[in-house]
């Protein structure tokens, strides 16, 4: 193996996560600046002295896993892609390996679906088997991905090459690691999610772009954070064909010390999503600083139906244009497990959430829809600073529409109906909502009314400032 030495600026993750458990760390902290020179040498390889081609047709799998290979057991180093079109299937980073992409370098997935492994096997929410991969890593430590480069998953041509489109990559997939970073890399047409995290410790997840929104795949998630401890998510451009930021937990581990900022989201489904996945808890989790437009679900989606306890969590400071339901939040009694022998969990619970700062328009369907269950209300929900403007042209008769409890369904901005019986807030079954200055209007008039509350108590329709335009008036015939 060719090699040579560089010094290079290694990040003391761990180090940035123990200032902001330290309460000291502050939304506008980047990651670099938790970082400090080591004087240690790393190895930096050049992919094409190894015998990988960026021809765009050779097959590089097993020589890119060479070269990892050889790299983890001489200490670990960087793999550095040359501009180029590298083709290859399932590869596997190993512990102190991280692949560079340089200008115009693109690692393309394979079209062939008998290029790809699943290391890790996995299931979806809605029961889909999935775990196959592009790139990933297994109990690796000390990994990541960088570079202004691209890893294209293909996932278009692998799905025509199937006749049915059973073989779906992650494009990047993180098993049980730890300090892992991915940075400034474009990441485009995975076959299932984009990139997932499951059970890892020490996230950095920065300056990336993510598109990943093409209208014939399914579940293009952008980026999932599941059952990890300690995450950074920020400056992030992503356009998604699924949920685009998703908070979750297939397993009973908490998922906590979460920081998301200074992203911008389009989707068609939510912007930042915590749950639906949710058999583990939630706790101490910020975002902040984000910019979401063309959502086609809700821009805020707060989901507990597996049992979690999701509390301490804050968001605030965040713009939404073009948005079904700004904000959405359902506790409810699914009580899916995810794994062969977790538990199934008792109704879970969901307080002390604080959403301020906000402003949305072209909301389509409501400003806030706030459920809990019969005997499990939500709970210490703070509504601050938030101005809400939807597009009204609801009907005198919609007032009238009763949403059934739905208690053991997936949860979704629709689950109830796309009809709703006021325009700007429907709470149901909570305790302890407090609302400053939030504002509810219409451009169009709106026959129903602003709130509607059912068994909540300490809330006041008061609360709240609603404001729809009077109808015009018809004149009568002369």
């Amino acid at each position: 193996m060719k090699l040579r030495y560089i010094n290079f600026q290694r990040h003391l993750i761990g180090l940035f996560f123990a200032t902001f458990l330290a309460g000291t760390f502050t939304s506008g902290l980047k990651a670099e600046q938790a970082s400090i020179a080591t004087t240690r040498p790393q190895v930096l390889v050049d992919a094409t002295s190894q015998g990988i081609r960026g021809d765009g047709a050779t097959l590089n799998t097993a020589a890119i896993q060479l070269a990892i290979d050889s790299l983890t057991s001489h200490g670990g180093g960087v793999l550095e892609f040359p501009a180029g079109r590298y083709v290859t299937g399932t590869i596997q980073l190993k512990d102190n390996v991280r692949l560079r992409l340089g200008p115009d370098a693109i690692l393309l997935g394979s079209h062939n679906p008998a290029d790809y492994r699943i290391l890790e096997p996995f299931v979806t929410g809605d029961g889909g088997n999935l775990g196959y991969a592009l790139v990933t890593a297994v109990d690796a430590s000390h990994v990541g991905i960088e570079g202004s480069g691209k890893i294209d998953g293909q996932g278009k041509s692998l799905k025509a090459a199937q006749a049915k489109f059973t073989i779906r990559p992650f494009l990047i997939r993180w098993v049980r690691c730890t300090d892992v970073v991915v940075r400034d890399v474009h990441l485009t047409d995975p076959g299932a999610w984009t990139m997932h995290f499951f059970q890892c410790k020490n996230v950095v997840a920065e300056k990336l772009t993510i598109r990943s929104a093409d209208s014939h795949l399914t579940n293009n998630d952008g980026i999932d954070i599941d059952s990890c401890q300690g995450a950074l998510v920020s400056d992030c451009d992503i356009e998604s064909g699924d949920d685009a930021i998703c908070v979750k937990t297939t397993s009973p581990k908490t998922c906590g010390d979460q920081i998301i900022t200074d992203c911008k989201l389009k989707t068609r489904c939510n912007g930042i999503k915590l749950g639906t996945e949710s058999i583990g808890d939630f706790a101490n989790i910020r975002v902040s600083n984000c910019k979401l437009h063309d959502i086609g679900m809700s821009g805020i989606a707060l989901y507990a139906v597996d049992g979690a306890q999701l509390h301490d969590v804050t968001l605030t400071d965040l713009d939404m244009d073009g948005v079904t339901v700004p904000i959405s939040i359902r506790l409810g009694a699914r009580l899916k497990t995810f794994h062969p022998g977790d538990q199934m969990r008792p109704v879970g619970s969901l307080h002390d959430i604080t959403i301020e700062n906000i402003h949305a328009t072209g909301a389509k369907q409501i400003g806030l829809l706030i459920n809990g269950i019969p005997d499990h209300p939500v709970e210490s929900l703070r509504l601050k600073n938030i101005d809400i403007t939807l597009n009204g042209g609801g009907k005198i008769t919609d007032a009238d529409v009763q949403l059934a409890e739905k208690e053991k369904a997936y949860p979704e901005y629709n689950m109830f109906g796309k009809v709703m019986p006021a325009y700007g807030a429907y709470i149901r079954h909570a305790r302890g909502v407090s609302s400053e200055h939030v504002k509810l209007s219409t451009t169009r008039p709106d026959a129903r009314p602003g709130v509607d509350l059912i068994d909540a108590e300490g809330v006041n329709v008061g609360d709240f400032a609603v404001a729809t335009p009077a109808a015009p008036t018809t004149l009568p015939d002369r």
